[in-house]
C-alpha cells in the first residue's frame, strides 16, 4: 500500500521512517518532508511546487492519483484548516481529527471550556479579548501566572511569567493587533477576528507528556515520555516547540498513569462524542503531576508530540501502519482489544537548534558530520533542505533530533550525545542536560 504524511518536521521523518518499516507498505510520500526524508531511499517527497502543504484540496487531489491507502497528518495547522474533513468527503482514508474536533488544540479558550464543562482537571483560567480586563486579571492572581494565545502558535504561544510585569507584557503582545499567535475563529461585532488569550493558575508539579491512539471513545496508549520546552540547560530562557524528550517517563507511575486515562483522556473522548465531534486520532495531554501524584491538564494537543515521537517510535516495536490502519476503522473498536509492543530500552532525543532560535532562527548553513542510521540511533531531521549537489543545509529553528536507545536512560543520553559531538554547523545550539529531571530521581 501507499502510505502519504502530511508535514516537513522531525516529527514526520520519525512517523515516515516507521510507517515505512511495515511489509504491507510499498511506498510512503512525505508532503513537503525535509532533507532527511529526500536522502532515505525508502521516502518520497512530494515538494511544495508539486503540492501546496497547506491546500487541503491540493492533498487531497494528490492521494486521490497516487491512491494513496492512508494519510497520517503530522503538524496541527492542517487539521485546523479541516483536511481530514476533505478526505473523508471524498472516501480516503486519513488519521487525524476533523477540524471540529481538532479545535481541543486550535483553540485554547474552546479547550479550557470544554474541560470545564467535562470535569476534566486543569488550572483555574479565565480568557480575554480585552487588554484592560487582562492586565486587571493578572493584577489580581499575581505571578507565577500563564498566559497563552488562543491559536496555534508552533509551540510558542505560551508565557510562564515569574513576574506580574513579564505577565503584562505577554497580554500586550498577544493582543496586540498584528498579532497572529492569540487569533482564533473568535470574530468580533463588525465580523472580524479578535485576538484572544487564555490566562491561567500557574501548576506546581512535574510536567510528562500522555499521548493515546483514540477513535471515538476508544483509545490505545502509547509509551510516556517528558520533553523539554525551554531553550538553555536547567529548565532557562524562553519556552520553544521542544528541545528534547525522552521515553519512558519515571514520574508517570502506574497510578499516575491510571488516573490520566480515568480522569482526563476518557472524559475527554466520550465528551467529544457526546458533543457531536468524536475524536479520531493523536491525542496529546499535556500533564502536571503534583508531589502526590495528581495530574492535571495543561493543554491539549490533537497530534504526536515534537519531540516527544522521537524517542517514543524508536520505541515502538509494533507495526505502525497496521494499527493506525486499524485505529481509522469505521467503528474503531479494535483499539480496545490492542496491545503495542515497546522496547524494553530507554530513548532519548537532543534537538539540535538553528543559530539565534527560538527568536530568529538562521537558515542556510552546511551541516557535516551525520552519522548514518544504526538500529540503536537515528538523526531525525526537521529544518534541513538537500541541497541538489547532496549538501544538507539549515532550514528552520529546530534542524535536528538526534535519538537513541540504551539500557539505562543515562546510557541514551550517553549514546544520543555521543552522536551530537559527531555532527558540525555553524551556530547550531542544544541543550546539555536532556533527561535530568529522570536521572535526578
Amino acid at each position: 500500500m501507499k502510505v502519504l504524511v502530511i508535514g516537513s518536521g522531525g516529527r514526520e521523518h520519525a512517523l515516515a521512517w516507521k510507517l515505512a518499516q511495515s511489509h504491507r507498505v510499498q511506498q510512503v510520500f512525505v508532503a513537503p518532508g525535509n532533507g532527511g526524508t529526500a536522502r532515505d531511499s525508502n521516502l518520497r517527497n512530494v515538494p511544495a511546487s508539486a503540492v501546496n502543504p497547506s491546500d487541503v484540496k491540493a492533498l487531497r487531489a494528490f492521494a486521490q492519483s497516487e491512491g494513496i491507502a492512508l494519510t497520517v497528518v503530522g503538524p496541527e495547522a492542517p487539521l485546523a484548516a479541516g483536511v481530514v474533513d476533505e478526505f473523508r468527503a471524498h472516501g480516503l482514508r486519513i488519521f487525524g481529527p476533523t477540524k471540529a474536533a481538532a479545535q481541543l488544540e486550535s483553540s485554547k479558550a474552546f479547550s479550557k471550556a470544554f474541560m470545564r464543562r467535562h470535569g476534566v482537571p486543569t488550572a483555574d483560567y479565565d480568557t480575554f479579548t480585552d487588554a484592560a480586563a487582562a492586565h486587571a486579571f493578572v493584577d489580581r492572581l499575581g505571578a507565577p501566572i500563564v498566559v497563552k494565545a488562543d491559536g496555534l502558535a508552533a509551540g510558542k504561544g505560551v508565557v510562564v511569567a515569574q513576574t506580574v510585569a513579564e505577565a503584562h507584557a505577554a497580554v500586550d503582545f498577544m493582543l496586540a493587533r498584528e498579532s497572529a499567535l492569540a487569533v482564533h475563529h473568535n470574530a468580533g461585532a463588525n465580523g472580524q477576528a479578535l485576538p484572544r488569550v487564555v490566562i491561567e493558575a500557574f501548576l506546581e508539579g512535574e510536567e510528562a507528556s500522555f499521548i493515546v491512539i483514540a477513535h471515538g471513545t476508544h483509545c490505545v496508549a502509547l509509551a510516556t515520555s517528558q520533553d523539554h520546552k525551554r531553550v538553555r540547560d536547567g529548565d532557562q530562557g524562553p519556552n520553544t516547540g521542544g528541545m528534547g524528550a525522552y521515553s519512558p517517563a519515571p514520574v508517570v507511575t502506574p497510578d499516575v498513569h491510571a488516573r490520566a486515562l480515568r480522569e482526563v483522556i476518557m472524559p475527554t473522548l466520550r465528551g467529544m462524542a457526546a458533543e457531536g465531534h468524536p475524536f479520531s486520532g493523536f491525542l496529546y495531554a499535556g500533564l502536571m503531576i503534583d508531589a502526590q501524584g495528581r495530574p492535571k491538564t495543561l493543554e491539549f494537543n490533537t497530534r504526536l508530540g515534537d519531540p516527544e515521537t522521537q524517542p517514543i517510535l524508536m520505541r515502538l516495536k509494533s507495526d505502525l501502519f497496521e494499527v493506525l490502519y486499524k485505529a481509522t476503522d469505521a467503528d474503531g473498536a479494535a483499539l480496545a482489544d490492542l496491545e503495542l509492543e515497546w522496547d524494553r530500552r530507554s530513548a532519548l532525543g537532543v534537538v539540535m537548534a538553528a543559530h539565534g532560535y527560538p527568536e530568529n532562527p538562521r537558515k542556510g548553513d552546511v551541516l557535516t558530520g551525520l552519522p548514518a542510521d544504526a538500529d540503536d540511533a537515528m538523526v531525525f531531521h526537521a529544518g534541513t533542505t538537500l541541497g541538489d549537489d547532496g549538501t544538507m543545509v539549515t532550514s528552520g529553528g529546530r534542524v535536528l533530533c538526534v535519538t537513541a536507545l540504551g539500557d539505562s536512560l543515562k546510557l541514551a543520553q550517553q549514546r544520543a550525545y555521543g552522536w551530537v559531538d559527531q555532527i558540525r554547523g555553524e551556530g547550531l545550539h542544544w541543550r546539555t542536560d536532556i533527561g535530568h529531571r529522570a536521572l535526578q530521581r
